[in-house]
């Protein structure tokens, strides 16, 4: 039973988190042969303050995605 872990930084709504987990279900499957129903999906919304990009925090960076 494949499971795909995602990380990002926090702030997307439901839909989009709920849109993404459909995506890369359908994908895996097809890419996998494995029903869809085989595959899990765990998004980890990571904050700003919590992720680093070429040593600067995200938070600090004036972006907010």
């Amino acid at each position: 039973m494949p499971i795909i872990v995602v990380n990002m930084v926090e702030g997307r709504t439901d839909k989009q988190k709920e849109d993404l987990i459909k995506e890369i279900t359908k994908g895996a499957a097809k890419a996998l042969s494995e029903p869809e129903k085989a595959i899990q999906v765990i998004i980890n919304d990571v904050s700003m303050a919590n992720w680093g990009i070429e040593g600067i925090q995200f938070s600090k960076r004036g972006h907010t995605h």
